[in-house]
């Protein structure tokens, strides 16, 4: 499976959070998912994974 990406500081955030994270994509959806939950404090639910999954992008060269 290939690599992904997200960036917090694609979207804007109260918190000024500049997190970048990279792995294979069901990875990245449980690390994201997690992450927008205890620091950004969204609510888990199926439109918010869609969210971060569509937000996900190839990751920057070795990474």
């Amino acid at each position: 499976m290939a690599r992904k990406a997200t960036d917090c500081r694609d979207e804007p955030s109260v918190s000024g959070c500049s997190l970048y994270m990279a792995g294979e994509e069901e990875e990245l959806l449980r690390a994201a998912v997690q992450h927008v939950i205890t620091v950004h404090e969204h609510t888990d639910s199926p439109e918010l994974r869609a969210e971060i999954r569509a937000s996900m992008k190839e990751p920057l060269p070795g990474t």
